[in-house]
């Protein structure tokens, strides 16, 4: 993961998380944390306990993350982010609790909605990015972006790439409406499960097939180790329960993160 790839994570994440980037530079972010997120990220419990006993005012801190510090003022004070930082590694947990799931709105900018006669609408996408891991005694790994137009049904691969160029904030812009989707969510859900079903039936398994024949061979050889005796003893279940958890091949599909995008027409390329 390189730099400037962090540098953009941290923006949406904190972008995301609804909150409030005081200084955006390309070598570093200085962000007012919200409550949610400095409960999750600055290790203060004895503070956020003691406030909500006594009713005070919450003052979540000013966090500055620097990643790239050549660039940076000399006199910046922040901490430095790269990837093996454990910040970065804090950030990148808190993300399964935080932003498992968002909802993300296209920043149109004020020049296009005053060239506009009426308001500008914006389509609803749902998108998720999986994981999908064939496992044996070998393990492969296909990551996958996907993204359906809820109004025209338009499905897209690879949308996380797509998304990475627009510009997006967590609240609705001015000028701007969301248009009803045609598809309900969790029917669109379905369609993108669906996908991932049929793209995983027409792959190669070769691999499968050949992680079956390594575990027959050792099957073999773990039956010759054992032959002559009249009853096998309980070594021989385990060496032979051991040798179908190591090479049983298993698809299994996780979903990393997934969201609700609301987007111009036309942005999203099939």
């Amino acid at each position: 993961m390189q730099q400037q790839e962090i540098h953009k994570f941290l923006d949406r994440y904190f972008t995301a998380n609804e909150c409030d980037i005081v200084e955006r530079h390309n070598a570093f972010l200085t962000v007012q944390l919200s409550v949610e997120l400095d409960k999750q990220l600055m290790n203060r419990p004895f503070y956020w306990h003691y406030l909500e006993k006594t009713g005070g005012i919450p003052n979540p801190m000013l966090l500055t993350l620097v990643t790239d510090k050549e660039s940076a003022p000399e006199d910046l004070k922040g901490e430095i982010v790269h990837f093996g930082a454990p910040r970065l590694h804090q950030i990148f947990d808190s993300t399964k609790t935080l932003a498992g799931y968002i909802r993300l709105y296209q920043n149109v900018s004020q020049n296009v909605s005053m060239q506009t006669t009426g308001n500008i609408p914006l389509h609803p996408w749902i998108a998720l990015n999986v994981k999908v891991s064939y496992q044996c005694d070998r393990k492969r790994d296909i990551l996958m972006s996907l993204g359906l137009n809820l109004i025209t049904g338009l499905f897209v691969e690879n949308f996380q790439k797509q998304l990475e160029q627009l510009d997006l904030k967590a609240k609705i812009p001015d000028y701007c409406f969301t248009m009803s989707p045609l598809i309900k969510p969790q029917s669109g859900l379905n369609r993108i499960k669906q996908y991932i079903t049929n793209y995983v039936e027409a792959d190669d398994h070769t691999w499968a097939d050949d992680a079956k024949e390594r575990w027959n061979e050792d099957l073999e050889l773990l039956d010759h180790f054992y032959a002559g005796l009249d009853e096998k003893p309980e070594s021989y279940e385990i060496e032979k329960t051991a040798l179908k958890e190591q090479y049983e091949p298993k698809v299994k599909v996780e979903i990393i993160n997934g969201g609700l995008f609301y987007l111009m027409q036309n942005v999203i390329k099939n």
